[in-house]
């Protein structure tokens, strides 16, 4: 990030965001769970590249298309990123005005004690997998219909 920082302005972010060919995707939840904490980073690219950043913009539709429709695409997931019949009912509905990230927390939940980062986010209404709603208002309803997928999935029928 400070190399994209080097004149004092993220203006150089913008640009690469903005580019057709750029895919925003990161968000780690691996092997650094316990020093950074990534999985914010849509609700940053949300909240600061379409809502708060003074000096340019970018389009709601154009971020979510990218994150959403376009990333799975490119990495073999043809059966989703799309409200389409047959494809996977995965949604946010969100608050952009109340969207807002919480500190990060530390928590030791992990095997043996490990800790790991995490950070809440206020203003999703509704999060959706595969058309079973699993939060409410960040409130958990402890449904978990997901599961492990491995390889390219098919576009559906």
């Amino acid at each position: 990030m400070t190399a994209n920082f080097v004149d004092g302005t993220l203006e150089p972010v913008r640009e690469m965001l903005a580019d057709p060919w750029t895919l925003p995707g990161l968000s780690d939840g691996g092997a650094h769970v316990g020093s950074i904490c990534d999985g914010s980073f849509p609700t940053t690219l949300l909240q600061y590249w379409t809502r708060d950043r003074a000096g340019g913009t970018i389009e709601l539709e154009f971020l979510i298309q990218r994150q959403c429709r376009d990333t799975a695409a490119a990495v073999g997931l043809a059966d989703r990123g799309v409200l389409a019949p047959g494809y996977r009912a995965d949604l946010n509905v969100i608050d952009l005005d109340g969207l807002r990230l919480r500190r990060p927390e530390v928590h030791h939940d992990l095997p043996g004690g490990g800790r790991r980062l995490l950070q809440r986010a206020d203003g999703y209404r509704h999060t959706v997998v595969r058309g079973v709603e699993t939060y409410a208002d960040g409130i958990d309803t402890g449904d978990l219909p997901g599961r492990l997928i491995r390889g390219p999935q098919a576009v559906p029928v």
